[in-house]
């Protein structure tokens, strides 16, 4: 704890030594501020702000916060461009030694320009590293063939380089190698714990709400700590600040509606305070229709049903100061077989804010949250399982910007308390009632150097409840060749204090229980000690970027995750002595291709990705069930009619098969009730499994699946518009393999073919 402090004060005394160094007389001044959205008054979020015919300029981050920093004292004229908005000139007149807070207001146009689209593109792919990192707008997301009727990032996700999806129905995501409990999900700073429903093409994201979503498969910085693998981080917009609306839509799978407004309105101008609200709702009554729509799938339809509600309030002050405040309730039911029944809520509170101080150059911004997630798996002839996670995280974070680059460094906290209930095969309860807490700190200096572009940051975090305490060193680069080729290179270290109670041996598990890592000491693979309790990993990352003429990007990536540590739970306990936990390493490695074309009426979206996964667990190396060797995406959309109202999109995913543990044969398992006095001829045994010695030593077939949907758009008024959608889920009716009950020795296959319609109206 102290080491941990001890290194927020020195890099608190870094920062304030730059500042006071900054503050001596100088010659020089900056210009910083927001820029809004004229209509609706919604931060413009990377869009370019330069000096024009100068080489000063910036691009504004997630807030819509830009600063150009030491420009020579003088006159100038501040430009704006972005996509979709008229061309914004602002004239200004910056002081030696001060700071010129300037907002800007960005008028959409109806002219949309390709060739500043790409510039915009390529400019931010030169002063940014993101290596593994993919930004993800609601305008992509609506590209994907709106499976339902309704685009969701669910459906994106699985198109995205490294992402592995295991199923339609019950399937989880998996990123480059790390099982979900190892990818971090955060919905504007509050943590998700189960961002999917039942049926795998629904997310808990209203996809209209979103403003930008940040996907990093491996090598993040370390301003995201608490897990080993990925991060997905999820941003919504701010409600409308000018005037009330909304919009409501019906389909075959749900209904869903979105009302936003100004509490305060912003002002003409942009000065002054403004504030808004913004709620969403869907629910899903897929089973209930499918019944009457959908009665060739099974016996028992499509038994799904969610519901989920998200509330935002915010507030803007004058200079760009803000603060949102934001709450979620998200349900989900599903029944499998008609021998098993899960399901899971979840809801969550939290704020944000932003300080912008007057004259000061360091913005100061932070976050409070609290999150809980509850689950129960019912069975047939078996004890119910159960559990829930709960707890809050707080953070506060100081920006600090350069010239040519920034500093930013920050503090957390966080405390959970997390409860497990559950019986293994042989009727062992296994009980967990934990609280934890952990406290980190971060550093991290982006700059460019020439041609490079650095990022080194460092982590440090405390776990209490173990107690154990880390140094995260990270690093990420980047070296501009050309104009039109990019090389970038990413590595870290990464721990994570949460466990799962899903073991990689598990092909087909609903239920996920959440755990922090155990107290009690276990032992390694080679029986010694181990250091801590942690899950560990060590990323290495290498890559290229192109730019292929005007139009086209295309992207390679190699990788490899050392899980030099991982903890599960032990599915082979026979005493109550044994350890509850076990000890396993494991690695993933591989690479990804990635080509995107984009031109006038036109998106093709193609990714290729090889990947190895194996885990250790002490007796032999198997691959877990995601272990999937290749997987390819083909995502086109086209756009037609005088107006661009038609649009037609296609998505297609070939993917080599899973492994499973194969079936050696049969027996007959007497459970002895009454101990040993128990008269084993009278009792009737249960059906007991043989497996196969080698773990998951068999695949199953490839899975491979086409999606196509139509949109007819009518634009009613200003504000007023109606669309028309249709779909088909699986168009050639493939027959995919979602696992096989060994027992009834019978085949469940994922979703046949699913046509839908829907309707919406936005106003």
């Amino acid at each position: 704890m102290k080491s941990l402090l001890l290194s927020f004060l020195v890099l608190s005394s870094i920062l304030l030594c730059q500042v006071q160094v900054q503050a001596q007389p100088s010659t020089t001044g900056d210009v910083r501020g927001f820029v809004y959205d004229d209509e609706t008054g919604e931060p413009v979020i990377f869009t370019n702000v330069y000096l024009e015919k100068t080489t000063y300029g910036a691009s504004t981050d997630v807030n819509g916060l830009y600063s150009i920093n030491k420009v020579p004292a003088g006159n100038y004229t501040l430009l704006c461009t972005n996509v979709g908005y008229d061309t914004t000139r602002i004239s200004i007149q910056i002081k030696a030694g001060q700071i010129v807070n300037q907002k800007i207001l960005l008028k959409q146009s109806d002219i949309v320009l390709k060739t500043v689209e790409i510039g915009v593109k390529k400019v931010e792919a030169q002063t940014e590293v993101r290596t593994s990192t993919i930004k993800i707008t609601p305008k992509q997301i609506n590209k994907i063939p709106s499976i339902g009727g309704e685009p969701d990032l669910a459906q994106y996700l699985q198109i995205l380089p490294g992402v592995v999806f295991t199923g339609d129905q019950g399937g989880q995501l998996y990123i480059r190698g790390g099982s979900e409990i190892q990818t971090k999900v955060l919905l504007d700073g509050m943590t998700i714990y189960n961002p999917f429903h039942s049926v795998g093409l629904f997310s808990v994201f209203e996809t209209d709400i979103i403003k930008n979503v940040e996907v990093n498969t491996g090598g993040f910085d370390a301003s995201y700590g608490g897990r080993v693998s990925a991060v997905i981080d999820v941003t919504t917009r701010d409600g409308n600040k000018k005037r009330h609306g909304g919009k409501i839509s019906s389909n075959t799978f749900l209904s869903k509606g979105i009302l936003e407004g100004p509490i305060t309105k912003m002002r003409p101008d942009g000065t002054g305070m403004s504030g808004s609200y913004m709620l969403t709702a869907k629910t899903s009554y897929l089973d209930r229709t499918a019944p009457l729509l959908y009665d060739y799938v099974n016996e028992q339809g499509l038994p799904y049903s969610f519901t989920d509600v998200y509330g935002k309030v915010s507030f803007s002050a004058d200079n760009g100061s803000k603060f949102n405040l934001q709450g979620y309730r998200f349900d989900d039911n599903a029944s499998f077989q008609k021998t098993s029944n899960f399901g899971w809520n979840a809801w969550g509170i939290g704020s944000n804010f932003v300080i912008v101080p007057g004259q000061s150059k360091v913005i100061l911004d932070g976050f409070f949250s609290y999150s809980t997630y509850d689950m129960e798996l019912q069975e047939a002839n078996q004890k119910p399982r159960t559990s829930s996670i709960g707890g809050f995280n707080t953070g506060v974070n100081f920006s600090y910007f350069l010239p040519k680059g920034d500093i930013k460094y920050g503090i957390e906290m966080a405390g959970f308390a997390t409860t497990f209930d559950f019986f293994n095969p042989l009727g062992i309860k296994i009980t967990q009632d934990q609280y934890t807490t952990e406290i980190s700190a971060f550093f991290r200096y982006k700059a460019i150097v020439g041609k490079f572009l650095i990022e080194p940051s460092v982590r440090t975090q405390y776990y209490a409840s173990l107690p154990a305490f880390t140094f995260e060193p990270r690093i990420g680069l980047k070296y501009n060749v050309t104009d039109f080729m990019r090389l970038k290179a990413a590595a870290g270290v990464y721990t994570q204090n949460f466990i799962s109670t899903k073991s990689d041996q598990d092909v087909v598990n609903l239920f996920t229980g959440f755990l922090s890592a155990p107290e009690g000491a276990l032992k390694d693979l080679n029986g010694q000690p181990a250091a801590n309790n942690l899950q560990r990993a060590i990323h290495s990352v290498v890559g290229a970027e192109f730019n292929l003429g005007k139009y086209a990007e295309f992207n390679i990536e190699g990788y490899y995750k050392d899980f030099n540590q991982l903890i599960n739970i032990n599915r082979n306990k026979l005493f109550n002595s044994d350890p509850d936990f076990i000890i396993e390493t494991g690695a993933s490695y591989g690479m990804d291709l990635l080509f995107k074309y984009e031109y006038k009426r036109f998106y093709l979206w193609t990714v290729y990705s090889l990947a190895y996964v194996t885990r250790n667990d002490g007796i032999q190396v198997y691959p877990p069930h995601f272990d999937r060797r290749h997987n390819t995406n083909f995502l086109a959309s086209y756009k037609l009619g005088k107006n661009e109202s038609w649009e037609i999109s296609a998505r297609w995913n070939l993917g080599s098969g899973f492994p499973f543990t194969q079936t050696q044969g049969f027996y007959e398992s007497v459970n002895f009730t009454g101990g040993i006095d128990a008269d084993y001829l009278q009792q009737n045994g249960t059906l007991g499994i043989i497996y196969a010695n080698e773990l998951n030593g068999g695949r199953l077939p490839a899975y491979h699946r086409l999606d196509l949907s139509v949109r007819k758009n009518w634009k009613l008024g200003k504000y007023t518009e109606m669309e028309l959608n249709g779909s088909l889920t699986n168009v050639y009716n493939r027959a995919n393999i979602f696992y096989f009950d060994r027992i009834r020795y019978d085949r469940v296959d994922q979703l046949p073919i699913l046509p839908s319609l829907g309707l919406s109206f936005a106003f």
